[in-house]
C-alpha cells in the first residue's frame, strides 16, 4: 500500500523517446532530434496530410504522445558504448575525466584521423543494417596511430552512423528544417560540432537536461490541467542555446569520408557473419 489518497489524477505516459522529444520541442513535423547516449536515436515527428504513413524496414514508425501524430525512429546500438569500450580497452580510469581526456586528444587530430575509419557495430547494428552479426572494426590502422587517433575515429564512426540513421529517417518523413541535439553525448561541444560537420546541419540544444523525465512531467501536467497541451508546456518552459553551425570545408571532407564508411559494410558483411558463426578453438 502506497498511502495515496483517492482522487489523485493518473495520466497516461509514454516511452522514453517520445517523452524526451516533447521536452525538446518535437511536437510537430519539421524538426528532428539526434540523440547520443549509450546508443543513438534519430526522432522525427510525422503527421502525413493524406493520412498515409510511409514505412521502411530499416527504421520504425510509432504513435507519438501527441494526438494525431506519429514518429519515425532510427537507432544505432553502440554510440557512447563505443567510446566507453575504447576507454576500458585502453585501461583508462572509470570516471568522466577519462572521457574528457579522450575528447581533448581527439580534438587535436585532423578530420579523418589520418586514414582511420571505425565501424561502431560492437553489438550488431539496427538502422540501417538490421544485422545482429555486424561487427565493429578499425579500417586503416597503422603504427603511427595514437590514442587520440583511435578516439577521433570512434567519434567520427558514431557521427557517420548517426548520419546514416538520419538519412533513413528522412526518407520516410516530412521535410526537416531544424535539428535538436539530445543525450549526454551531445552535451560535449566537440561531439556536437563533429555531428554538425558530418550531417551538414546546424544543431541546437535546449538549456535543460534529463529530457525524458521532464517530458513525462509535462505530460502529467497536461493531465492535471497545469498545461493546456504539449505546445503550451513547451511555450512556458523551453529555451535553446545558440546553434552549432557546420563548417563547410569539414562537411565537404566528411562527405567523401562518409562515402568510404558506407562502402565498408557491404564489403565486410559476409565475413562478419562467417566470423560470428565460427567457434573459438582452444
Amino acid at each position: 500500500k502506497l498511502g495515496l489518497r483517492a482522487g489523485i489524477p493518473v495520466t497516461a505516459g509514454c516511452g522514453d523517446q517520445p517523452a524526451q522529444a516533447i521536452a525538446n520541442g518535437l511536437i510537430a513535423p519539421g524538426v528532428a532530434s539526434l540523440s547520443i547516449g549509450s546508443g543513438g536515436q534519430v526522432f522525427i515527428p510525422v503527421r502525413p496530410p493524406d493520412g498515409e504513413l510511409k514505412t521502411d524496414p530499416r527504421c520504425h514508425v510509432f504513435n507519438h504522445a501527441i494526438p494525431n501524430t506519429f514518429f519515425v525512429l532510427s537507432a544505432i546500438l553502440s554510440a557512447g558504448l563505443s567510446l566507453r569500450w575504447l576507454r576500458d580497452l585502453l585501461h583508462m580510469s572509470d570516471d568522466d575525466l577519462s572521457f574528457t581526456v579522450l575528447n581533448q586528444e581527439a580534438a587535436k587530430i585532423a578530420p579523418g584521423a589520418d586514414g582511420l575509419i571505425f565501424q561502431p557495430y560492437l553489438y550488431g547494428e539496427r538502422t540501417p543494417h538490421m544485422d545482429a552479426y555486424a561487427r565493429g572494426s578499425f579500417v586503416g590502422l597503422s603504427y603511427y596511430h595514437t590514442r587520440g587517433h583511435l578516439a577521433r575515429a570512434v567519434m567520427e564512426g558514431i557521427a557517420f552512423a548517426m548520419r546514416q540513421a538520419f538519412e533513413v529517417g528522412l526518407s520516410v518523413s516530412e521535410p526537416v528544417n531544424a535539428v535538436i541535439g539530445a543525450g549526454g553525448g551531445m552535451q560535449v561541444p566537440f561531439m556536437r560540432q563533429l555531428v554538425a560537420d558530418v550531417v551538414g546541419q546546424p544543431i541546437r540544444m535546449t538549456t535543460m537536461t534529463e529530457h525524458a523525465g521532464v517530458g513525462a512531467a509535462w505530460l502529467a501536467g497536461i493531465g492535471a490541467g497545469v498545461y493546456r497541451d504539449a505546445e503550451d508546456a513547451c511555450t512556458h518552459n523551453l529555451a535553446y542555446e545558440a546553434s552549432v553551425e557546420p563548417d563547410a570545408n569539414r562537411h565537404a571532407f566528411y562527405n567523401e569520408r562518409y562515402a568510404q564508411y558506407k562502402a565498408l559494410y557491404p564489403l565486410l558483411r559476409e565475413e562478419f557473419h562467417r566470423l560470428s558463426h565460427q567457434p573459438s578453438r582452444s
